[in-house]
């Protein structure tokens, strides 16, 4: 589950979910989505056909930055937006929502969120101590999560000293508007922990930071 620092051990209830909306003016080039695969992407922009892998760089300047059969994310000019196989961006193009989750915490200080993994709902506890997304076995049963089977044995360093794990890739993981697709987790066998860790592994492809007593989890595109 890894190291335990910043946030304490979180449990109680979510006292507030606020879902904020910012726009900004797309000024990049002509872009239409074509095709939609894991790792690449058909665009055509400015009326030129290519094909991009993830990492790649067109000589308009656009990067695509992440693309699976749902969607693609391209930067152009330090702006990202995700885009749905179809879309067609333009000069005028406004990007349509950064998609936020305030939590405040309880009256012990400790931080819950309702979500879901893989579609099934869960009730994670936010842990910036935990390197990875950590659940127990039965927790992953329910869930569907076949850690026998897909995980990769692994000896943790626990509360309670070393203990056999599993890593797996959880295909995604929803907290609010927020989602984040194949995130590493952890499946430990037994009953601990009692509530699914959401750790590093998910948080870090968030923006996060404090605003006051709040916990503010924000979209990066």
């Amino acid at each position: 589950m890894g190291r335990k620092a910043g946030f304490p051990p979180l449990e109680g209830t979510v006292l507030a979910l606020l879902f904020l909306a910012a726009t900004v003016v797309w000024a990049g080039p002509n872009i239409v989505v074509l095709g939609l695969f894991n790792g690449k992407a058909v665009l055509t922009i400015d009326g030129d056909r290519q094909v991009l892998s993830e990492g790649d760089t067109s000589p308009e300047g656009v990067r695509l930055i992440q693309a699976d059969s749902e969607g693609a994310v391209i930067e152009v000019e330090g702006q990202r937006q995700r885009l749905a196989l179809g879309t067609h961006i333009g000069s005028t193009f406004s990007v349509a929502r950064q998609r936020e989750v305030r939590v405040w915490p309880d009256a012990g200080g400790m931080y819950t969120i309702d979500g879901s993994v893989n579609g099934y709902s869960i009730n994670f506890m936010v842990d910036t101590g935990a390197t990875f997304v950590s659940m127990n076995s039965s927790e992953a049963k329910r869930l569907g999560v076949d850690y026998l089977r897909d995980g990769r044995p692994a000896m943790l360093e626990t509360a309670s000293g070393r203990e056999t794990a599993y890593r797996v890739t959880l295909d995604r993981i929803s907290v609010g508007e927020i989602k984040v697709r194949n995130v590493p987790a952890v499946v430990l066998e037994g009953n601990l922990p009692s509530r699914t860790l959401l750790g590093m592994s998910f948080l870090d492809q968030l923006d996060m930071q404090r605003d006051g007593k709040a916990l503010v989890l924000r979209s990066k595109w």
